[in-house]
């Protein structure tokens, strides 16, 4: 057997290579080492408030803390916008693994509308996913009671407590007051994000609306430790919200009580105001709705209800719908023919039943058969004799009875504290000119000296024109607000300074007008109306046709059913007349005569005002001399917090019975 040849060991070469591949091992090694330390030098040092931040923030929070929304509150401190505690599921984004599973499973758990589905979606696109989005609102007992036993099966979920808005007197603020509903996708396009984190309401009509950012306040934030699932441990710090203010209102809910059961159900309006300073005393709308179902998101039910029906109980239409004001309009144009010498007081003009002009066919009635004979402006007033203001109104001239009727508000804007006002329609050839090829006629200037015609005024216009004559020409926009106050602060009254000087340049003029309107109530269209009322009053009563007349031929169906559906009824008034504290406008979209079916609403308005000042209750005007019963006062629940005296702002004195009209100083 041939033996192999062994080979000889290099043991020096091997030590050789053993040492290179140790050393490039090991520099490998020290490489490898240098890297991870770098790399923990460039995590751990350079980076490190970085990460550090990081880490906090997957440990400590921030989270929105809403401001309570101001209360609103009468002028005695009765509250009729409240905050109450109630709870709603909210919903953080980014904890959501699958939001359209999610979404689905828990309608098992909690009801869900689609309303409320798509209401979230909405609010999903707006906000940052780590915000927490509201996905229902209000939530019974039974509601967080089955979701607490299923908490765990929904990452990202929680129940969170909040404030929600309620109102204690429902319908009969409603148009007034206005309501708050969910924020939605165009409310985040035009609010700043900022200033409405974690807040789920806006305001959507009335005060709430038009002193939005006044109730809204000034969110706080606290920070939270959450643990990996999101839910919060602990509070670690807190910046607590700034409240809203409060509202002050110069409504008495005792005569807005008494004004809205005035109506009894029929559709109309009234507004009654404080000629001295603008003060909206009441502002009635009839029918009206409930505001709390709005707050958190009305039923398509509900909400069906509201927009079919024929009476339209969302539309305020002591703001928003205006109507030929009929005769109403006499007294102011009057006024005018005195201040632009047009007319004398004793100047004296022939009704015979009808106006013609020369050269026309169709002559222009009076409402008495026969006429009411030679009257001067008194009386004119007093039997609210159309041919008097027929041949008043041509005697000025369109452009002139513009001009004036434009000085006491119509056709404009009265300047209220509230968004949505309606201007109306203030006969001009300016107007017409802008809807008509054909130019002005001297018959439509004939028409508008009785308030018919083109002429559209709102109920608010006309108070706001009575209240401006009953202060002896000195106008004021009409105020709601009187004061507001933050927090544990004394109210703060807002100034309401006149808008101008005095329109009546001669006080002679106001006290022939006045006196004709005096003369309405005592012995002329409103006669008994106001008998026992414990002041003088002076009124105006106006029955605007609403269906044009084909001929001028007497109606002779004197059926008061019939009758309220041919006419609208109004009647303005003041008292007392020697230094008036108190101006009222009232309509009904259906009435039959202005004085006998608008009139008493406007004597139960000054009754409950009365009551208000400390006054008796005056006896009714009836034969058998029985009382009136005392204007109910609203019953306030036992939970709804009422302003101390302390809390309230410093109301303007009564004026004096000297006959000479109050400054008007705000409060």
């Amino acid at each position: 057997m041939a033996l192999r040849r062994r080979s000889i060991k290099d043991s020096r070469g091997e030590s050789t290579l053993f040492r290179v591949r140790a050393m490039v091992g090991f520099a490998l090694i020290l490489l490898g080492l240098g890297v991870l330390v770098g790399r923990y030098q460039y995590l751990q040092v350079q980076r490190h408030d970085e990460f550090a931040l990081r880490s906090e923030n997957n440990r400590v929070k921030p989270r929105a803390i809403p401001p309570a929304r101001g209360l609103i509150y009468d002028r005695s401190g009765v509250l009729l916008a409240d905050n109450v505690p109630a709870f709603r599921l909210e919903v953080v984004p980014e904890q959501v693994p699958d939001m359209k599973a999610m979404l689905s499973d828990i309608r098992d758990v909690v009801p869900l509308g689609d309303e409320d589905i798509e209401t979230f979606r909405k609010q999903l696109k707006q906000n940052r996913r780590f915000d927490s989005v509201p996905l229902k609102l209000h939530l019974t007992e039974d509601e967080i009671a089955r979701f607490a036993i299923n908490r765990w099966r929904f990452p990202g979920v929680d129940v969170v407590p909040y404030l929600t808005r309620r109102y204690p007197y429902g319908p009969l603020f409603a148009h007034v007051v206005g309501y708050v509903g969910r924020i939605d996708a165009d409310d985040m396009n035009r609010l700043d994000p900022d200033r409405y984190k974690g807040t789920s309401h806006v305001g959507r009509s009335g005060l709430e609306r038009s002193y939005e950012d006044i109730l809204h306040g000034e969110p706080g934030y606290e920070l939270v430790e959450v643990n990996a699932d999101g839910r919060v441990q602990r509070v670690l710090e807190t910046h607590a919200p700034t409240p809203g203010k409060n509202l002050y209102l110069s409504i008495d809910v005792r005569v807005q009580k008494a004004a809205s059961d005035a109506f009894d159900g029929r559709p109309g309006s009234t507004v009654a105001i404080d000629p001295r300073n603008g003060q909206v005393l009441a502002m009635v709308s009839v029918p009206s709705f409930d505001p709390n179902l709005f707050v958190n998101g009305i039923s398509r039910a509900d909400y069906t209800t509201y927009t079919t029906d024929t009476d339209k109980p969302l539309l305020n239409r002591a703001l928003k719908s205006a109507y030929p004001p009929g005769s109403t309009v006499k007294p102011f144009l009057a006024l005018g023919g005195l201040e632009l010498g047009v007319r004398r007081p004793e100047d004296t003009v022939l009704s015979t039943g009808e106006f013609c002009i020369p050269g026309q066919q169709r002559c222009y009635r009076d409402d008495t058969r026969g006429g009411d004979g030679t009257v001067n402006m008194v009386r004119a007033i007093e039997k609210s004799t159309n041919t008097y203001f027929y041949k008043l109104a041509l005697d000025m001239g369109i452009d002139r009875l513009a001009n004036w009727m434009g000085s006491l508000g119509f056709g404009k804007k009265t300047g209220i504290d509230l968004i949505g006002e309606a201007e109306g329609i203030l006969p001009s050839r300016e107007w017409k000119a802008t809807r008509s090829k054909y130019g002005w006629f001297p018959g439509e200037t004939i028409i508008a000296g009785i308030g018919q015609g083109y002429w559209n005024v709102t109920a608010l216009q006309l108070a706001h024109a009575t209240a401006t004559f009953a202060g002896h020409g000195v106008p004021y926009a009409p105020k709601l607000v009187m004061a507001t106050a933050a927090v544990k602060e004394h109210p703060v009254p807002l100034p309401n300074p006149p808008t101008g000087p005095s329109l009546i340049r001669k006080p002679g003029d106001w006290n022939v007008v006045n006196q004709g309107m005096e003369a309405v109530v005592t012995g002329g269209t409103a006669k008994g109306q106001f008998t026992g009322f414990p002041y003088v009053v002076a009124g105006k009563s106006g029955t605007a046709e609403r269906f044009s007349r084909r001929s001028n031929d007497y109606d002779t169906n004197k059926n008061l059913a019939y009758l309220a559906t041919r006419h609208r009824a109004w009647f303005i008034a003041y008292t007392p007349t020697e230094a008036p504290r108190i101006a009222v406008a009232a309509m009904l979209e259906a009435g039959a005569w202005g004085a006998q079916d608008a009139g008493p609403i406007v004597r139960k308005i000054m009754e409950a005002w009365l009551v208000t000042q400390g006054g008796a209750v005056p006896p009714k005007n009836t034969p058998e001399g029985g009382a009136v019963p005392a204007p109910s006062v609203p019953e306030v629940p036992e939970d709804t917090p009422v302003a101390t005296p302390a809390d309230l702002p410093a109301l303007p004195a009564e004026s004096s019975s000297t006959g000479a009209p109050d400054d008007g100083g705000t409060p």
